[in-house]
C-alpha cells in the first residue's frame, strides 16, 4: 500500500454560482499552482504517479504545477456537484443559496444532509454514489507502488477524511470549509489502512509576502 498525497486545486472563479462558471482557475489560483510545483521539486518530493480529475480546475492546476503530461486523468476524482444540488433544493425546499462566503458555513452542513437523506430530487449523483467511487479510486491508488499525488477537489477530500477518520456528516462539511486552494492532505498506509498524517498544509504560501494567497474559496 503506497501513500498519497491530496492536493485541491488552486483558486476558481469565486463569483460564480453554477459548475461551469465555477469550474476555471483565477489568476491567483495560476499561481498559488505554480508556487506549489516548485515547492515540490524544490524539496525534491518524489512522486512518481500523479493522478487529477477531469474538471477544468483540477487540469489547470496540474499543468501550472508543471505536471500536466504525467498526469492520469480520472473522472472519479471530479467534485461533487455543490451548485447543481444547492440550485436543486432551494427550488425544491426554499433554502436560498447564500451570496457572500460566510452564509456558505451555515448552507453546506445543511445540503450535505439534505443529499445524504436522499431529500433533493434528481440530484446528479447520489451520496451514497459519490461515497462509493471516491472509496473505489483511493483505494485502487494504494495499490499501486509508489507515493502518489492526486489533484482534486475540497468536497472530495472531506469525503476521504470522513471515510478514513468515519466522521459524520456536518463534521465533514465542516472539514470542507477548512480545506484551502493548492493545500496538501497526506494519507500513510499504518496496519492495512490509510491513516491521515498530514492536512491543510501550504508551505508554499508561508513566507510572508504569499499569505495574502492562503484562500479557502
Amino acid at each position: 500500500m503506497s501513500h498519497i498525497t491530496l492536493i485541491r486545486h488552486g483558486q476558481a472563479n469565486t463569483g460564480a454560482r453554477t459548475e461551469a462558471a465555477y469550474d476555471q482557475l483565477s489568476p491567483l489560483g495560476q499561481q498559488q499552482s505554480t508556487w506549489l510545483g516548485d515547492h515540490l521539486r524544490a524539496s525534491a518530493s518524489h512522486h512518481p504517479r500523479i493522478f487529477c480529475g477531469t474538471l477544468n480546475r483540477h487540469i489547470q492546476t496540474v499543468e501550472a504545477m508543471g505536471y500536466g503530461p504525467q498526469a492520469i486523468r480520472d473522472p472519479r476524482l471530479n467534485e461533487l456537484e455543490y451548485f447543481t444540488l444547492a440550485n436543486l433544493l432551494e427550488a425544491q425546499t426554499g433554502l436560498q443559496v447564500p451570496t457572500e462566503r460566510e452564509g456558505f458555513v451555515a448552507h453546506l452542513p445543511q445540503v450535505f444532509s439534505a443529499w445524504q437523506n436522499d431529500e433533493i430530487t434528481d440530484a446528479p449523483e447520489t451520496f451514497t454514489a459519490f461515497d462509493t467511487r471516491v472509496s473505489a479510486a483511493l483505494l485502487e491508488i494504494s495499490q499501486g507502488h509508489g507515493p502518489a499525488l492526486v489533484i482534486t477537489s475540497g468536497g472530495l477530500i472531506s469525503m476521504v477524511m470522513r471515510q478514513v477518520l468515519d466522521l459524520s456528516t456536518p463534521a465533514m462539511a465542516k472539514m470542507a470549509l477548512a480545506i484551502m486552494n493548492t493545500s496538501m492532505h497526506r494519507l500513510f498506509p499504518i496496519g492495512d489502512q490509510l491513516s491521515p498524517v498530514l492536512f491543510n498544509a501550504v508551505p508554499h504560501l508561508e513566507a510572508p509576502d504569499r499569505h495574502y494567497a492562503q484562500t479557502h474559496v
